[in-house]
């Protein structure tokens, strides 16, 4: 995740001050990774980009709760500071408070991530009396757009009075929005939606080719749209950042974007053009971010106990945590993915091989390589920056060899007989 504001906030102290603020360690700490959970797998809608392909009805062999109670044990040990708790829909699992209070108790940043849908006031006010540090909550579009997405005519009107309702609770809030060729029409509107509501983060995904997502990539959005949206975000993030340094008392809102690292050379390039004697500065903080996580500062657990890159690879099975524990499995590098993700470098080819701004990136997201050509190591097909912006000449990109398919990837999932492919992850 990309966190926009938080640079923009220090080239807005640059310009006021006149030199680059010292933010501190900046690098990438030596900790466990992020762990988005999904507790369950049920949930009330069946939405058109789930990565875990879900319904409305029991799924068998999920976590009991004294099983993840192990798991957190192990995960605390380990080093996680972050626990999202996500489902399905985890509003639908009995014991999730208990599983929310266990977590805070032992010390995790603890978030939850909703559709919203099931939030009235006495679960606002619960969820509120639980102190989660942070609830995202995730809208495709205007209402025509959301319920369509979400396949459930009301769903926008009951997930904006989620977040209204959390806000008068004074939680902590999140609108999460995923960018495509379907809603993009919506997406200024978002931005405003986000002010007029008081909301505190505006999270916004690309698309990436995991669960019904996947069945989708052919309409992702074309890369000029993208790059029209990341200025209209950009400039968003600006107009708030130079707010909070010049006027005490405004509101800090954050804009994060995910799911595909080339933002951050996108983000430097628009901060060079603007403000050139800062663009070393943010650079260097660019290359101590690194890039895509997966793998390394992001980890994902399923419903049943599989363990995952993140998110997007539940179609990839790394281990269980009924057979090991989560810290055994994350640290074993004789998985041939985890190896690579580890790697340093990441054994990259193609463009992201050549490209000047890998070390910013970290060579993007490589489900989007694994599904489009069956090589996990290929270039990023989402990768929206041209041959010149990424350093590469004519003769060069000549040179490489020719985009191929290849064979199948070899699934490792054993359990759920599924090829889920997904868009959205959970901030």
């Amino acid at each position: 995740m990309l966190r926009i504001s938080q640079y923009l906030r220090e080239v807005a102290r640059a310009e006021r001050d006149g030199h680059y603020p010292n933010p501190g360690r900046s690098a990438r700490a030596a900790t466990g990774p992020v762990m988005i959970w999904n507790l369950t797998r049920r949930c009330n809608l069946t939405c058109k980009h789930c990565y875990a392909l879900s319904a409305d009805h029991a799924y068998p062999g999920e976590l009991s709760f004294d099983e993840v109670c192990t798991v957190m044990t192990d995960l605390r040990t380990y080093g996680v500071p972050v626990l999202i708790l996500s489902g399905g829909e985890p509003l639908l699992r009995p014991d999730l408070f208990d599983i929310a209070a266990r977590a805070q108790n032992m010390g995790f940043y603890t978030a939850l991530s909703t559709n919203g849908t099931l939030i009235d006031a006495p679960m606002a006010a619960r969820i509120a009396a639980q102190n989660f540090d942070y609830v995202g909550i995730s809208i495709d579009g205007l209402r025509e757009t959301h319920d369509r997405f979400r396949r459930q005519q009301g769903a926008y009107d009951a997930s904006l009075q989620a977040l209204r309702l959390l806000h008068e609770q004074g939680v902590k809030t999140g609108l999460r929005y995923t960018f495509t060729e379907l809603n993009q029409q919506d997406f200024p509107a978002m931005l405003q939606l986000m002010r007029d509501e008081q909301v505190d983060k505006f999270y916004f995904s690309h698309l990436n080719y995991a669960g019904r997502g996947n069945i989708h990539r052919g309409r992702d959005a074309h890369f000029q749209a993208t790059r029209q949206a990341l200025d209209t975000l950009f400039e968003a993030a600006w107009q708030d950042a130079r707010a909070v340094i010049e006027q005490p008392g405004y509101p800090q809102r954050d804009y994060v974007t995910g799911n595909n690292d080339a933002d951050a050379a996108y983000l430097l390039a628009w901060v060079r053009q603007r403000w050139p004697q800062w663009g070393d500065a943010l650079r260097a903080r660019l290359v101590a971010w690194g890039g895509n996580a997966s793998g390394v500062g992001v980890a994902n657990i399923d419903n049943v106990g599989d363990v995952h890159p993140d998110t997007m690879w539940w179609h990839y099975r790394l281990g269980n945590v009924r057979e090991r524990p989560f810290s055994a499995i994350w640290s074993d590098r004789s998985d041939p993915l985890m190896d690579g993700l580890k790697t340093q470098p990441r054994p990259v080819g193609g463009r992201c091989a050549e490209c000047q701004h890998f070390a910013l990136c970290g060579g993007n997201t490589r489900v989007r390589a694994q599904q489009i050509t069956g090589d996990l190591w290929a270039e990023d097909p989402g990768c929206y920056l041209s041959d010149e912006e990424i350093g590469l000449s004519p003769e060069a990109a000549a040179a490489l060899p020719q985009r191929v398919t290849s064979k199948p990837f070899s699934s490792r999932r054993k359990t759920l007989q599924i090829q889920p492919d997904a868009i959205t992850a959970n901030p």
